[in-house]
């Protein structure tokens, strides 16, 4: 049966996922500190990058396995708020975005879609997260839903137990403010069994399995 899934979720030892206010300059609002241990062509495979195959590089190389679709927030594709200006942006990953599936934009304000030659499209959705799912599932046709972020998307599936798995990777640093992850979540570890790993670079991957699945 496909899942709901979420990887490579930063989070400082205080909680928080993301910084307050993504600009053009900042586009993790201020909590750059959170990512950088992360060589993001590992998504690609431990084979993409130089080096050896570390624990952190074979566990950021799931993202991508099985899936067929993803859902992300209006502040992971860009830093406008409002209405789309017509400025030309088609996020923050230039011709080639690594999604390589369609993925769904969560915004109110309409938007044509974006497609690239390599697969990836951003399909502009508004509704409620069982709605967004749904429309996910069928473009993933049978493969598993990632749930790409930002902290609140996150947040918001899983206050409506809509994620079956997470790879939350807890970073040994403390950021004061931010966008926490577990804000209105409490007890949310009761519905997961709960594992974690401690990689030999001071990271501590967690992995949450929904109970009904493991």
């Amino acid at each position: 049966m496909p899942r709901t899934r979420v990887h490579n979720l930063n989070i400082s030892l205080d909680g928080y996922a993301a910084g307050e206010h993504v600009t053009f300059d900042a586009p993790i609002g201020g909590a750059e500190r959170l990512f950088s241990w992360f060589d993001g062509r590992a998504i690609h495979g431990v084979d993409k990058v130089d080096g050896p195959f570390t624990l952190d590089r074979a566990l950021t190389s799931m993202w991508g396995q099985g899936i067929g679709a993803e859902i992300m927030g209006r502040r992971k594709f860009g830093p406008q708020v409002g209405d789309w200006p017509d400025d030309g942006w088609r996020g923050w990953w230039g011709d080639e975005p690594p999604f390589q599936t369609p993925v769904f934009v969560l915004s109110h304000h309409p938007h044509p879609t974006i497609g690239f030659p390599n697969g990836t499209s951003f399909r502009f959705v508004d509704g409620p997260p069982h709605e967004v799912l749904r429309l996910a599932q069928e473009a993933a046709d049978g493969c598993d839903v990632r749930i790409g972020g930002g902290p609140s998307t996150v947040r918001q599936f899983l206050q409506a137990d809509l994620i079956d798995f997470m790879h939350l990777v807890i970073v040994p640093i403390t950021l004061g403010r931010g966008v926490s992850l577990w804000e209105g979540s409490s007890g949310a570890e009761d519905r997961f069994t709960v594992e974690s790993v401690t990689s030999p670079s001071g990271l501590i991957h967690q992995f949450w399995n929904k109970n009904d699945h493991v």
